[in-house]
């Protein structure tokens, strides 16, 4: 349906240009590479050269328009510059019971009536999120008027999204009512620091009863983030105390700290509409980075890919919109109906969803029962609401259930559907029936392993999580990811660390030897957290144990079966590598074909000791003769198996050497067999395989498989029914020997 965006709080959005008429058809790849993400992919460069780009960068093609905007009659223009304003933009979130009159006071303070639904209107009771804001001097406050009643909670979590600063608001003559008590929970679990406290309908009551309801105020908030907030008696009727409400917000503003910069652009959307003429627009508040018109983004959970037609802020068309502004968009790639209240929007490449996030968790101090295990709960994060349940990490307590609100727990929330989320964001926790806040947290990791009961390791790294260590976040996460690619704007979402500390960070812990190159091909290295490359070596080496006594009578295990034993990391180049790499610092012996832990010996029973000799000895001075190895696995009362390990022991040791199939020559044969063979060709002549069987003084039963042998080896090259010499001759230790 087509709305008047009067009613909206935005002034009615421009036609685009032709330069925005359709969605941008870029793939995600190809956008995130215009933008600068970098992985810690290395293609084609030199370990440690990873990283020349500007992570965020925008692609010189998206340059952003003038974008005009009708208002009335009037014609006004995008103000290019808007964002060099020295105007600092917050946001204000209401709070208090039904019917405590915080869409008066705001009506009061702003002139702007946020009840914008005829419902609303003609049940003189706020059901949706509404708008005003509020002109402080140098500071712009943009309020959002949540409802009281306990039916439209989940509305009033939705508006609670983003917010800067609180309005509690508390009427006289009720003074302290359940809503009261939960919204200022809930305020509490959402991580708000900062806000003012109102007393309504001052014109109802006498100042003693004003002085006792302050004072049931005064300790109601007593050990929250208002405890020291100023309280401001008002009344909407008769306008006492809104000067002096507005005299509080505006030291609120002007006190309140810069904020730092921790993100990429992000989201959480609370209203989606249509506009005639120019389609779907989408409102929220910047939760992180900035967003330029002509901008890629995102829509999560899904990922579909929108562009940026316009962007309005406080009723003014711009071309950009910093985090904590309130902002209406104009998007261009999505229809009106296939968006909506708790989905994000976002930079693309940032967000992603899962369904299980590591957090940290507590329950309400008036929560009627302990938080459990098992049990079906209403989770809100950012402007979505999911069904999920809570399984509490195992360290030294075991309980199933946890009541104390001092004492915060480790846990995952397992969720019904995908849900992106960011690390440090705050979620609310509500029973189903009946309907009750009971507790809340924050995500330390948005895209969560199964955490396994008693995983010391994993509940380390939660802790480190905790951490308002930047560098130990991100040691963590990077510990997390393992072996998989990352990029950038994933190690941003996973840690909060700000845009421009990333790289300082990633090469402090690169110096720090936290963070390793392993080159995995000739012109490709990832980087990989040393945590992850110790816990795969360790692995590695269990693996190759757990093989060696599966098969105790072999030396050495074949590469290719301990990388099949770990396929599940689906990564074999990097096992490879760190293979390479425990060899090196003789942790494990062998070669490129076969390994073994380094000091390993097989063990062989006397009668495989005795077989073993016996095949030896067969085998000696029969030169190309041999013995075949069916003389002894078709023996009968012999463990053909058991056979074949005895000559791969012969193998490793070197005694015999293997030319295919079942045909083996002792070692000196085969060094003999390329000697002569190279004496032969030398003068660039050929052989035939008479020449061959002639020359080695054997017969064709062997000359045909040793002559196949020389090919696959690479000393020969067949040309018809000769031989020559290939150039140039490889090693005299054939190809095989070791096979």
């Amino acid at each position: 349906m087509s709305r008047n965006l009067a009613g909206w709080g935005v002034t009615p959005f421009a036609s685009p240009d032709s330069s925005s008429a359709s969605i941008a058809s870029k793939p995600l790849a190809e956008t995130q590479a215009a933008r600068g993400y970098r992985s810690n992919s290395i293609h084609g460069a030199s370990l440690g050269s990873v990283g020349s780009g500007e992570i965020g960068r925008r692609s010189p093609h998206r340059a952003a328009p003038r974008v005009d905007s009708i208002s009335g009659n009037r014609l006004t223009r995008a103000d290019p510059l808007a964002f060099m304003s020295t105007t600092r933009h917050h946001v204000l979130g209401t709070a208090g019971h039904i019917d405590h009159g915080k869409t008066a006071l705001l009506r009061a303070l702003t002139g702007v009536d946020t009840d914008r639904l005829p419902e609303e209107k003609k049940r003189g009771i706020t059901i949706d999120l509404g708008f005003a804001a509020l002109e402080l001097g140098s500071d712009r406050l943009a309020i959002v008027d949540v409802p009281g009643h306990e039916r439209f909670l989940r509305n009033m979590l939705a508006g609670a999204t983003g917010l800067d600063f609180a309005l509690l608001v508390v009427a006289a003559d009720d003074s302290v009512m359940p809503q009261t008590r939960e919204h200022l929970e809930i305020l509490q679990l959402l991580g708000l620091e900062r806000g003012v406290i109102a007393i309504t309908k001052a014109d109802l009551v006498d100042e003693d009863w004003i002085a006792l309801v302050v004072d049931e105020v005064r300790r109601l908030v007593a050990g929250t983030f208002l405890a020291g907030a100023p309280i401001v008696v008002t009344s909407s009727q008769t306008g006492r105390g809104i000067d002096d409400l507005r005299r509080e917000l505006a030291s609120l503003c002007a006190s309140a700290p810069a904020r730092p910069e921790t993100g990429l652009f992000r989201l959480a959307i609370d209203r989606s509409f249509t506009i005639a003429g120019h389609g779907t627009v989408v409102t929220g508040t910047v939760a992180s980075g900035s967003v330029a018109v002509g901008d890629a983004l995102e829509i999560r959970p899904g990922g579909r890919a929108v562009r940026v037609r316009a962007l309005h802020r406080h009723d003014r068309a711009v071309d950009r919109i910093d985090r904590g502004c309130r902002a209406a968009i104009n998007l261009v790639g999505v229809h009106h109906t296939e968006v909506g209240r708790g989905d994000l929007l976002a930079a693309p490449g940032y967000l992603g969803e899962s369904t299980r996030l590591s957090v940290e968790i507590r329950p309400t101090a008036d929560a009627p029962r302990p938080l459990r295990e098992r049990v079906r709960y209403r989770i809100h994060l950012g402007t979505a609401e999911v069904t999920g349940r809570i399984v509490f990490a195992r360290g030294a307590e075991g309980s199933e259930e946890l009541l104390d609100p001092g004492a915060p727990r480790l846990a995952q929330l397992v969720l019904l559907e995908p849900t992106p989320s960011v690390y440090g964001q705050p979620f609310v926790i509500r029973e189903e029936s009946p309907a009750a806040t009971v507790g809340g947290g924050r995500v330390l990791e948005p895209d969560a392993p199964r955490l396994r009961r008693k995983d010391a390791a994993a509940l380390a790294r939660l802790e480190r999580l905790r951490s308002p260590d930047p560098l130990e976040r991100l040691a963590a996460a990077l510990e997390a990811i393992g072996l998989s690619e990352w990029t950038e704007a994933e190690l941003i979402r996973r840690t909060a660390i700000a845009v421009d500390d990333l790289a300082p960070a990633l090469a402090r812990l690169h110096e720090q030897g936290r963070l390793i190159d392993v080159a995995i091909g000739a012109r490709r290295a990832t980087r990989v957290s040393a945590g992850a490359i110790e816990a795969l070596e360790r692995r590695i080496l269990t693996t190759l144990r757990r093989l060696h006594a599966a098969s105790p009578r072999l030396a050495s295990i074949p590469r290719p079966r301990l990388i099949t034993a770990l396929a599940d990391l689906d990564h074999d180049g990097l096992v490879q590598a760190l293979i390479d790499r425990l060899a090196a610092r003789g942790a494990i012996a062998g070669d490129g074909k076969r390994i073994s832990i380094r000091g390993h010996e097989p063990k062989l029973s006397k009668s495989e000791r005795r077989l073993l000799a016996e095949i030896a000895a067969a085998y000696k001075g029969t030169r190309f003769t041999p013995p075949d190895i069916e003389t002894w696995s078709k023996r009968p009362g012999t463990d053909a198996a058991m056979v074949g390990e005895i000559f791969s022991l012969l193998r490793d040791e070197d005694v015999l050497r293997h030319l295919g199939g079942g045909l083996h020559v002792e070692a000196e044969a085969a060094t003999e067999l390329h000697e002569l063979v190279i004496a032969r060709l030398s003068d660039g002549s050929t052989m035939t395989m008479a020449d061959l069987r002639d020359l080695l003084g054997t017969s064709r039963k062997y000359a045909v498989p040793i002559g196949e042998y020389l090919d696959r080896a690479g000393l020969t090259v067949r040309e018809g029914d000769v031989r020559r010499l290939a150039k140039p001759a490889p090693d005299p230790q054939p190809e095989g020997a070791r096979s």
